[in-house]
């Protein structure tokens, strides 16, 4: 490794309260991150190796979201999506970019930003999301709660050949379980950004319900999830 840096958690706890108006795009088909989760990214295109070295002399935010399709000159993006910090960093010797990065609250997209930049920025608000997504949940649901819905789901990920630890994920707070599920699940692009949207946990909750009830007959073996 060339460079690595980890950042304390204190100041990233302190910058959450201050949001961007403006932010950077980085699109990925069939992938979204929710608050106070965390994912990895490998960073190879040079537009993004901009993005990532402008994001780090800045506040370390770059919003994740999702496109739906490829117009004639760029890719028709969501209006939803995730803004992050980067909370890791590592250079590898071939120049790509080892990146970890910890949801923050979700945005809508106002309006772009014309710029010289090889990436996109967008003007943003957090308004519909960020009461939601800054408020620390404590008042938990035991996983044992929603032991139907996990059923259904750990059937669907063993039939779809995912392997998820449940263990661990039993000790996790409902928000994170239900986040964590959404982020990992292999439901379609739009599916996904249904969950995205979804104003809170309890509305992500039945619409992942939803889904899971659209998959309710296996095609490979035309047993029910039960």
């Amino acid at each position: 490794m060339i460079n690595q840096y980890k950042f304390d958690m204190i100041e990233i706890m302190k910058n959450n309260d201050t949001l961007p108006k403006k932010i950077s795009i980085f699109p990925l088909s069939n992938f979204i991150i929710f608050p106070n989760t965390s994912v990895p990214l490998n960073i190879f295109e040079p537009r993004y190796i901009e993005m990532i070295n402008d994001s780090m002399k800045n506040d370390r935010i770059i919003g994740m979201i999702q496109p739906k399709k490829q117009t004639k000159n760029k890719l028709d993006l969501f209006s939803v999506g995730c803004a992050g910090r980067i909370t890791s960093f590592n250079e590898t010797e071939d120049g790509r970019y080892l990146i970890v990065i910890k949801g923050l609250s979700r945005f809508k997209i106002l309006k772009e930003i014309n710029n010289n930049k090889l990436y996109r920025e967008f003007e943003i608000t957090f308004d519909d999301y960020k009461k939601e997504d800054m408020i620390n949940n404590n008042n938990e649901i035991k996983f044992t709660d929603l032991k139907l819905i996990f059923n259904n789901l750990k059937y669907f990920f063993e039939r779809k050949g995912y392997n998820i630890n449940w263990k661990e994920l039993e000790k996790q707070s409902l928000d994170q379980t239900i986040n964590t599920l959404a982020m990992a699940s292999p439901f379609s692009l739009e599916e996904k950004q249904i969950l995205l949207e979804a104003i809170n946990i309890n509305s992500r909750k039945d619409q992942l319900e939803k889904i899971l009830n659209t998959y309710a007959v296996d095609n490979f073996d035309n047993k029910t999830i039960q």
